[in-house]
């Protein structure tokens, strides 16, 4: 149920923050080794309950539910069952993201601290008629590198181990879009050099080192209380 709550909230909120419009985009979660729970097809985000939400099984077929699934399931099939980290998929069509899909541009040039160590590059898949194996498809090829997609003329895709992760990294995504956008009708955008970039990488290892050699465990957290 908690999960299920979780899903609807997600739904409302990429509604309200405008990355879906009308009945736009799908949301889904793993909820076993084979059951996603997914919102139904033809429905607002924003008018999504939990007895909206359909249970299917990796191979499509429908489990439990009053309502059809997204048609675009089988682009979330896909990634759940070539990502076993993967537990969360979120479809969305938010502007600057999509603007740079339909134009093929991929999300590529190092040019925010924050997003090389966050997201990295994001690539654009080929396009691909929604809804068909196309899609499947046009993935492929990217679904193990990242965790970020660019569906050309059609939108992003993105991915994580919950729903929070997926979600965080679709607004990541966007912000980034419209910040880049924004740059470019400026004086274009300004990659990090190679050597800015380095140093980052270096930084934050040094950060993660130091972070794991600090970490306290619940074992030693219960001799400390």
């Amino acid at each position: 149920m908690q999960i299920k709550k979780q899903l609807v909230e997600i739904c409302h909120k990429i509604h309200a923050k405008g990355f879906v419009a009308a009945t736009d985009g799908n949301i889904s979660v793993r909820i076993d080794e084979n059951k996603i729970l997914c919102t139904p097809t033809s429905l607002p985000k924003e008018k999504i309950r939990i007895s909206d939400l359909i249970v299917i099984s990796l191979d499509g077929n429908v489990i439990s539910g009053n309502k059809k699934p997204s048609t675009e399931f089988k682009m979330h099939l896909a990634i759940y069952k070539n990502r076993e980290d993967v537990n969360a998929v979120i479809h969305a069509h938010p502007v600057y993201a999509t603007a740079f899909a339909s134009s093929k541009l991929a999300l590529d040039i190092p040019f925010l601290p924050e997003v090389i160590l966050s997201i990295g590059k994001v690539p654009v898949c080929t396009y691909a008629t929604p809804s068909t194996d196309e899609v499947v498809k046009s993935i492929l090829p990217f679904v193990k590198k990242t965790n970020l997609l660019l569906l050309q003329n059609h939108g992003v895709v993105t991915f994580g181990k919950n729903l929070e992760e997926a979600y965080y990294l679709l607004e990541k995504l966007e912000h980034t879009a419209k910040i880049f956008s924004i740059a470019m009708t400026f004086n274009g955008v300004r990659p990090l050099t190679k050597n800015q970039i380095l140093k980052l990488y270096q930084i934050n290892e040094t950060n993660y080192k130091i972070s794991q050699k600090n970490k306290i465990t619940f074992k030693e957290k219960g001799k400390l209380n």
